[in-house]
């Protein structure tokens, strides 16, 4: 199951030991990212998850069956319980606990009670259980999503699997899988079966929903051409693109022919400027396309 890489990235990657080599613009989309995440994440908790009491794990799950029993709501037992969190990691994690985390935790936060405060809801938004199950998947899965991709996490339970990772041998993944199972049962004997299992449907398909948009989101075409000039589209890669290639001298089998092979990898957008390219400029190229979500290297992905 790919729910574990993705706890791992929560507790793993928040740390960022290149934030100081960063420009400063890089670090505003940074934080800028953070907080689109944090309102995609309470918009879909408050409108689809707290009315129908979906509890799909995590710090809003465990908040929506406390809330059935005290006479606090759930976004301000959540409130209260990210900023006990975050008490706890920072005692325990000291400087390695990332200010993105914090500020992501902060920010969830604040936007559930505002939500809470400004527009109370006293019922489901619509009569379909489904299609909201549907959305309060989607809306938190694609929001964490974003946070994994840039290094940070809600915080919530990432803090405890931050502290795990740093203090014990536990695996990170099979812990957080047993807390939000944990939460699923209680769903069940707090509101109902039909509840308990709604809220186990979703916590199944968040880490699918999680892992596709994740890759999603880094996906690159990835070209090898097979060609007779390898300096018009060269150049047109370094020049229009603002890309990089490396180039190399063939023979084809068949027919005994010269040849230059290019690799390259792109954005998808770029990717289709230069398969238009390609096609009015030497239409005889043999070009194959494959998709990668995960590259590497000096204008993509740094390897820390």
């Amino acid at each position: 199951m790919k729910k574990t890489t993705d706890a791992e990235k929560a507790a793993g990657e928040t740390v960022m030991t290149d934030t100081e080599k960063k420009s400063p613009k890089a670090i505003f989309m940074d934080y800028a990212l953070i907080t689109l995440a944090a309102l995609i994440l309470d918009l879909g908790v408050y409108l689809f998850k707290f009315p129908n009491n979906f509890s799909f794990g995590g710090v809003t799950g465990i908040s929506v069956v406390l809330a059935s029993g005290l006479s606090l709501s759930a976004g301000t037992l959540n409130f209260i319980i990210n900023m006990l969190l975050l008490v706890v990691g920072l005692l325990f994690l000291g400087k390695s606990f990332a200010a993105r985390t914090i500020y992501a935790s902060v920010v969830i936060s604040v936007i559930l009670s505002a939500l809470e405060h400004f527009f109370p809801m006293e019922k489901p938004l619509t009569g379909e259980p489904v299609l909201e199950l549907i959305f309060a998947i989607i809306l938190p899965a694609a929001s964490s999503a974003i946070l994994f991709n840039i290094g940070s996490s809600g915080g919530g339970t990432d803090i405890i699997a931050m502290i795990l990772k740093k203090y014990t041998s536990i695996h990170i993944g099979t812990a957080l899988l047993f807390v939000d199972l944990v939460i699923v049962i209680a769903a069940c004997f707090t509101f109902s079966i039909e509840t308990g299992l709604f809220s186990l449907c979703g916590l199944l398909a968040k880490s699918l929903v999680i892992d596709s948009v994740i890759e999603n989101l880094n996906l690159c075409k990835y070209f090898t051409i097979v060609c007779d000039d390898a300096d018009p589209i060269c150049d047109f890669i370094q020049t229009r693109l603002g890309r990089s290639a490396t180039k190399f001298e063939g023979e084809g089998v068949h027919e005994h022919h010269h040849k230059y092979i290019i690799l390259t990898v792109m954005k998808r957008s770029q990717a289709i400027q230069l398969r238009n390219f390609i096609h009015a400029t030497q239409p005889g190229s043999f070009i194959m396309i494959t998709n990668s979500s995960e590259i590497i290297g000096k204008g993509f992905r740094g390897l820390n």
